[in-house]
């Protein structure tokens, strides 16, 4: 090292300094400077870049001052030094003369000030300046990375060590494990005690989680009560015994709160990652269905994904829709859309109605079709309420309208919602809130439903068009036996399944069943409407045929319906 041994102090202003300077006067002047200021300063001089690379390795320093130029060093490469490094420490050049030009490219290429050395003066305010600016750089980066509650990584710095791990796996070392970990019934928590409690709470059990596990591993906060460990080089076996002590300690961990102690288990969702060609969003899903896994078979359990786990990704994600529908149901984020039947028996721009289609709005402001949730909530038998939702939405746009409208506007039921006994009784109390005309609404109700429940959907479909509203059967022909039960339903409308429409003028067969469908329309005396009509040959030669109205993205694209609030 340089000719000036480093000082030490115990003085309560201590800077850690990093001097580059082949002179000992100059260097003892840049102290002096410092002690005036209040600092007591812990330096070490260096001399060339060997002396400064050793530096920045064996030690931490708030800040590097070099000289401008010295002896086959200059400060351009004390700068381009420290920079290589990725060390984030303020540097400041100090020189007996330095031209204009040299300043500006110097402080573009990343120093932080220069300083004559004939004005040392303001060494210690650009020093001060410095450090705060490096202490703020220093805190915005640790909560970019940390969760601003319990001081642990945050989910976007964990899943950017997960792709890490996963695209960099090699095989000729140990596999990789991943722990998810989900806090079991959190929530009473949070509903006894309160948000604050429940912060608490989070931050004590982010220190227990802490006591396992090694300085190289990785553990994050990936929100709410859900916590992810990466165990970077660690078999199975080891992952495993990990994740059995991480369940002991939060089973025996209590949490006082007032006077009250609470406990609670936890859930753990086990993937080894063992495999370059794995994305790390399929390692964050198996953890995920892994974890549901072990809550679903009992709670403070572990369960190790595997490849048989596969069945079980179709009722977790069902299950995830039906959180959010609720959610949607709670929250008034079902919004419904329309679009035009148009009347093939008169004018081209002739309509005779719309029919009500429903969406859903997600949390980052996209929007779900019906193919996507409309599943799960009938599995799950939410599907009712989402009908009334559609229905209230509905007859409140009805109602906004004018009273001379006559437009006829479709409605879909589920065949959960015509098998619920609350479902009629909430027609009729939507009817009389909103004043409507029961002629202008028409129910639809798929094939495969009414077969499935014909005797019920009869008795329903009865009742219904007491009141005055029309019926339509949906999808017909989508069943083997559509023609046989067709009299006994008292329907006013049938809409071909649109899977026979859109192909009409190419499949012969599709072209029979349509043309079948249209006399028997005529002799039971229905209303025939054709769906996906894509273009206007199908459309021209579905008025030939004899169909009665159509519907279709070439004739009409659906459009969202807005309701005063």
């Amino acid at each position: 090292m340089g000719a000036v041994k480093q000082v030490k102090s115990n003085k309560n202003l201590k800077l850690r300094v990093l001097i580059v300077e082949d002179s000992e006067d100059d260097c003892l002047l840049l102290i002096h400077e410092l002690r005036r200021g209040g600092y007591e300063p812990d330096f070490v001089r260096v001399e060339n870049k060997e002396e400064l690379q050793e530096a920045l390795l064996s030690s931490s320093w708030d800040i590097v001052i070099t000289d401008h130029r010295l002896p086959q060093f200059s400060s351009d490469a004390a700068l381009d030094t420290v920079q290589k490094h990725g060390l984030d420490i303020p540097v400041i050049i100090v020189s007996g003369s330095i031209g204009e030009e040299f300043a500006v490219r110097i402080m573009r290429s990343g120093a932080h000030d220069y300083i004559m050395k004939g004005n040392l003066t303001r060494l210690v305010p650009a020093i001060e300046r410095e450090i705060k600016e490096a202490q703020f750089r220093k805190k915005a980066r640790f909560e970019q990375k940390h969760d601003a509650l319990t001081g642990i990584r945050n989910r976007t710095e964990f899943e950017q060590g997960l792709r890490h791990v996963v695209e960099h796996f090699d095989k000729r070392k140990q596999a990789h494990a991943f722990i998810f970990l989900d806090l079991d019934q959190f929530k009473i928590i949070n509903d006894a005690c309160g948000h604050a409690a429940g912060d608490k709470f989070l931050r004590q059990i982010s220190d227990v989680i802490k006591k396992p596990i090694r300085d190289s591993d990785m553990l994050a906060r990936l929100g709410g009560d859900e916590f992810g460990l990466l165990l970077e080089s660690c078999p199975l076996g080891k992952a495993k015994k990990i994740a059995e002590i991480l369940l002991t300690l939060i089973h025996k961990f209590k949490f006082k709160w007032q006077g009250k102690s609470y406990s609670i288990s936890a859930s753990i969702g086990l993937v080894m990652i063992n495999d370059k060609k794995k994305d790390y969003n399929d390692i964050l899903n198996a953890a995920d269905i892994a974890c549901y896994t072990a809550k679903d078979s009992g709670r403070n359990r572990i369960h190790v994904y595997s490849k048989d786990d596969l069945s079980l990704i179709k009722k977790h994600s069902e299950m995830r829709w039906v959180m959010r529908i609720k959610d949607a149901l709670k929250n008034n984020k079902f919004f419904i859309v329309k679009q035009k039947i148009v009347d093939l028996g008169k004018d081209e721009n002739t309509f005779c109605g719309y029919e009500i289609l429903v969406r859903m709005l997600n949390e980052d402001n996209s929007v779900s079709m019906p193919s996507e949730f409309i599943p799960a909530a009938e599995h799950y038998n939410i599907m009712p309420a989402v009908d009334q939702k559609v229905i209230e939405l509905a007859f409140s746009h009805i109602a906004s309208l004018d009273e001379k409208s006559s437009e006829m506007y479709f409605i879909n039921l589920s065949g959960n919602s015509f098998t619920d006994e609350g479902f009629l009784p909430f027609i009729t109390k939507q009817l009389k809130t909103y004043k409507l005309s029961a002629k202008q609404v028409c129910f639809e109700i798929t094939e495969t439903a009414t077969i499935e429940n014909l005797e019920k959907a009869i008795e329903f479909i009865k009742e219904v068009r007491k009141q005055g509203f029309s019926f339509a059967l949906d999808d017909f022909g989508a069943g083997i036996s559509s023609y046989s039960y067709l009299r006994s339903l008292p329907v006013d409308y049938i809409k071909i399944d649109g899977s026979f429409v859109v192909d009409i003028l190419d499949d012969p067969m599709d072209m029979i069943i349509v043309e079948s469908v249209a006399k028997i329309g005529r002799v039971a005396g229905l209303k025939v409407i054709a769906e996906y009509v894509e273009n206007d040959q199908i459309k021209e030669k579905l008025a030939e045929m004899g169909i009665d109205m159509a519907q279709g993205y070439s004739l009409h694209k659906p459009e969202r319906v807005y309701l005063d609030s």
